[in-house]
């Protein structure tokens, strides 16, 4: 991947499409989705469309060759609007981008480029055994001659039964420790994928259901990088475009939340009093220290984004700054559930009945424990902070 790319900055029209989209498409579905927990599949069409979802691919592999920054924008501005869709966004892009980074020419001509970009891909991770110790896998590929066979129960996986390609993470063949680990793509049609049911409290839209891989045969073509480079792959793939991908969504959630309580409290009147909500005192306060923490995730989004850029250009570890992102994605969880909070409580029995605040405040509650979770990744920037170890693969895990 050429570290050229990144210098480009969207241009406007770009963004103008990217809003016409979530204005058309992604906010008018919302709602449905959420209430029959239905795949947004629309949504990820009409992205691919407009060039989103390559929005980190080389142009010559289908995509926009934009920047990370360009990438946690697009992905506040749906979270917005759905948290769902921008879940599955975040997901695909950090597929895609894991790819970008450790994929060979073929496997970036057939997945990425594929279909004009239309492919939708995911991670495949976590294990129920491990909870949300997400990169401890038991699960272990085995050889078929040149080739190799999965056999994995994964707990959640978002796009579980609809994406076109998982990005799939377990040990290599006779691994000798827990940090032996591989990756490879899957073909999200191969025989031997058997997905589970998803039904949850919120973000209900993102299918982040179980999947077994029952015997599933990969070529050795779609092995990702080279057996045993798993652990980097995970440090410098993995994370960094997940974390500021799922920290950009939720502070989409807490803006959208916040815009619909400002809203409800201009609009709705008391008419014993003649007076709408946001006359009075008790209201403002709480729209205004909601408004506080919203404002604290933007310039550091923007700040932690323009880093990873810097770094990718440099040709360093992207993980030199997990903790930084970590610390991003945990203020952003907890933002959103405040600001989720705050907008009901402005809003009273509005507010509780089915729509976009009541949505917000159930979606908002998964950011709490996608993983890492806020309690195992607060302890992560705490041995940071005392100058421990993180240590995710020694016995135990974590």
């Amino acid at each position: 991947m050429s570290k050229d790319i990144l210098a480009r900055v969207a241009p406007d029209d770009l963004y103008s499409r990217l809003d016409a989209i979530i204005e058309a498409t992604i906010s008018q579905h919302a709602e449905r989705n959420d209430l029959e927990g239905r795949f947004p599949r629309e949504n990820l069409q009409a992205l691919a469309a407009s060039g989103w979802t390559g929005v980190l691919n080389e142009p010559r592999f289908g995509g926009l060759g934009l920047s990370h920054s360009d990438f946690a924008e697009a992905a506040y501005r749906i979270g917005r609007q759905d948290a769902s869709t921008g879940l599955v966004y975040v997901m695909h892009v950090g597929a895609a981008q894991t790819i970008n980074l450790f994929g060979n020419e073929d496997q970036k001509e057939r997945w990425l480029k594929a279909k004009d970009g239309s492919l939708l891909g995911t991670y495949s991770t976590s294990e129920r055994a491990t909870g949300g110790h997400w990169w401890y896998n038991f699960s272990e590929a085995a050889r078929d001659g040149e080739n190799y066979v999965l056999n994995a129960e994964k707990s959640f996986t978002t796009s579980s039964g609809q994406a076109d390609f998982y990005v799939v993470q377990t040990r290599s063949p006779g691994a000798e420790d827990q940090a032996d680990i591989s990756f490879f793509i899957v073909d999200g049609k191969a025989a031997g994928i058997l997905p589970g049911r998803w039904d949850a409290l919120g973000v209900k839209a993102n299918h982040s259901g179980p999947i077994h891989y029952a015997g599933v045969k990969v070529p050795s073509r779609d092995r990702l990088g080279a057996e045993g480079q798993g652990k980097e792959i995970i440090y410098d793939g993995v994370s960094p475009v997940y974390l500021i991908g799922l920290g950009a969504v939720w502070e989409g959630v807490a803006r959208g939340a916040l815009n619909a309580a400002v809203a409800h409290t201009l609009s709705f009147i008391h008419k014993d009093k003649n007076k709408n909500l946001s006359d009075y005192q008790a209201i403002r306060q709480e729209l205004g220290a909601a408004k506080v923490l919203v404002e604290t995730l933007r310039p550091w989004r923007n700040e932690l984004a323009a880093k990873l850029d810097e770094l990718w250009r440099a040709g360093k570890p992207q993980s030199e700054i997990l903790i930084p992102l970590t610390e991003f994605k945990v203020h952003a969880a907890e933002v959103a559930n405040k600001v989720a909070a705050a907008a009901l409580t402005v809003t009273g029995g509005y507010g509780y009945r089915r729509g976009p605040i009541e949505r917000s405040f159930r979606d908002a509650r998964a950011a709490i424990a996608m993983g890492p979770s806020n309690v195992i990744a607060r302890d992560w920037i705490g041995k940071s902070l005392v100058g421990l170890p993180l240590e995710l693969f020694y016995e135990g895990g974590e």
